[in-house]
């Protein structure tokens, strides 16, 4: 045979297997794509409309959701932060009822306002989990569930933590000139948090000298501080309605030359505090500049979950579900404390434990 004709055979036969394998390469492609597809449309699609990224609690909230809600675990998650705005978390919810997302969960900012968009996601059929605060609507029926915490009886235990500290060391409740630093006005922690407040200090007779608004901030709970200061030397005690406004308490406290402490006979100034997730506050528990820090658990993300599996295989989730917390403190003395059958252990948290 002629050695042109040879060489034209040869490579005409490597162009024919060349198309083949590419033909291959581009069916597998194909359907690796189509399985893609597949794979996406299986997911379960949830939006959720965070407050913001005001403190170490919210942080983990949705470090809490976003490790869960994974496509690995069956999940797409379109997530918003509202950046502690009312009018985005209700743009942000519309815009997951008109992306006919599979469920719609909110963390609300306030309680109230919500019936109008809750109404919409109702009629769109998208069942709506509510979590860590509460909304007050017209009508149950408009959310399917709530995930959080009891702050009225987070406020009620840390006071009874703060009672029985005082008990033991003789102090009587006339001595006891005590500072509300309130959340955000609104939200349903401040609302719980302060409302256990009143309730347990007209109990116990304590001098309640003034209520200033943090909004769950340390910048905002140093000059509250700052304010109550100057408005009453006398002030011995802080609650202080999370651990962002305890940290910036102690910043105003030492700057006007105040010692943090539970020593309050010897001129310390109490502080307590609620959430236990910022290391820092954590820190100060463990220094004895935090006295109390009653723990709000911010791990909604898994109990979310359950709630939605539950939905998709037809059953009927209960309709509030309490996470499980404790209290933090620098003191062995009072070992638990309980009300109305509530009982919440006493961790000790010492500057080994956070080593």
């Amino acid at each position: 045979m002629n050695t042109r004709k040879v060489s034209v055979a040869i490579y005409m036969l490597m162009i024919i297997c060349l198309c083949t394998i590419l033909a291959g390469c581009s069916s597998r492609q194909d359907t690796a794509e189509a399985d893609h597809d597949v794979a996406e449309d299986d997911l379960i699609v949830v939006g959720f409309s965070q407050i913001g990224s005001e403190s170490y609690w919210r942080n983990a909230n949705t470090e809490s959701m976003q490790s869960v809600f994974t496509k690995e675990n069956g999940f797409r998650l379109i997530f918003e932060n509202a950046q502690q705005k009312q009018t985005n978390q209700i743009t942000a919810i519309r815009s997951f009822i008109q992306r006919d997302v599979d469920y719609i969960v909110l963390a609300p900012v306030v309680e109230t306002g919500w019936d109008t968009v809750l109404s919409e996601a109702k009629e769109a059929g998208i069942p709506v989990i509510i979590v860590d605060r509460q909304v007050d609507v017209s009508d149950d029926s408009l959310f399917t569930c709530w995930v959080g915490s009891d702050f009225e009886l987070e406020g009620m235990l840390v006071c009874m933590w703060m009672s029985k500290y005082f008990n033991m060391r003789g102090i009587q409740p006339s001595a006891i000139h005590i500072a509300d630093i309130q959340g955000t006005l609104g939200s349903s922690a401040q609302i719980g948090r302060t409302k256990g407040f009143k309730h347990m200090s007209q109990l116990y007779g304590w001098d309640v000298v003034a209520y200033e608004e943090g909004e769950f901030t340390k910048s905002k709970g140093k000059e509250a501080m700052s304010e109550i200061l100057a408005s009453h030397k006398d002030v011995n005690v802080v609650y202080c309605e999370n651990d962002s406004e305890a940290l910036g308490a102690v910043e105003a406290l030492e700057a006007a030359g105040k010692k943090c402490g539970s020593n309050i006979t010897k001129g310390e100034v109490m502080l307590v505090a609620f959430d236990g997730v910022n290391e820092e506050a954590r820190a100060k528990v463990a220094e004895g500049k935090i006295s109390c820090i009653g723990e709000c658990n911010p791990l909604h993300g898994p109990r979310v979950e359950s709630i939605i599996r539950k939905l998709e295989a037809g059953e009927r989730p209960e309709k509030y579900q309490y996470v499980t917390e404790g209290i933090f403190a620098n003191t062995s003395d009072i070992p638990s404390v309980m009300i109305s059958g509530q009982e919440r252990t006493v961790t000790v948290i010492t500057k080994k434990d956070l080593q």
